[in-house]
């Protein structure tokens, strides 16, 4: 069973990852620099991950403003809002989400013995990037049971479509100042989207 004090210590450590990762990149992130930045040894942080691909998943699922968290708001928000607003919170957090996530991505295809491990990892675990997109689909075909998706309309290439467009605006706001904010972005992404889905 997990105490408060190793539960305490896993947090820091994922913090110190973050910040170190956000200095040195992924590359540059060894468990030395991540340990010392945490306050604790490296043999500490072998003692709550069993390697970096497991800490890098970590941050990824326990740090940042995770997917699936979003995806469960958006079912309780469908309950209570318009479709239109509810998409539109949840691409916004889906934008942001893409944006914490990309130097840990990045960092991964630079590294084939890391990506490798990861996608390893992955496989195991039965997760990847691939899992939101069918999560989004799933509850896109309850929308459409309830009416207020058009019948017939494509729920898969649907939720590709909207996943995609919030990768695309993150990793774009990584390279340029763009003319849209965040919020604007996704009231017109959904728009879009939502005018081949209305029934």
């Amino acid at each position: 069973m997990t105490t408060t004090r190793q539960a305490s210590t896993r947090a820091r450590i994922l913090t110190a990852a973050v910040e170190v990762i956000a200095g040195h990149g992924v590359s540059g992130a060894t468990t030395k620099r991540i340990a010392a930045s945490a306050g604790c040894s490296e043999a500490l942080i072998y003692k709550h991950f069993t390697g970096k691909e497991e800490l890098f998943l970590a941050v990824i699922l326990d740090v940042m403003p995770g997917l699936a968290h979003a995806l469960d708001r958006l079912r309780t928000d469908l309950d209570e809002r318009p479709l239109a607003d509810a998409l539109t919170a949840f691409a916004e957090s889906a934008v942001e989400f893409y944006r914490q996530a990309a130097p840990i991505a990045s960092g991964l295809l630079t590294d084939p013995a890391l990506l490798a491990a990861f996608r390893s990892m992955l496989a195991v675990r039965q997760a990847g990037p691939h899992i939101p997109i069918a999560v989004l689909a799933g509850i896109l075909r309850a929308q459409q049971a309830a009416g207020r998706i058009r019948a017939g309309a494509d729920c898969d290439g649907a939720a590709a479509l909207l996943m995609g467009a919030c990768y695309q605006r993150a990793d774009h706001g990584l390279l340029v100042e763009l003319p849209t904010e965040p919020a604007g972005f996704a009231r017109s992404a959904v728009s879009a989207l939502l005018t081949g889905l209305s029934p």
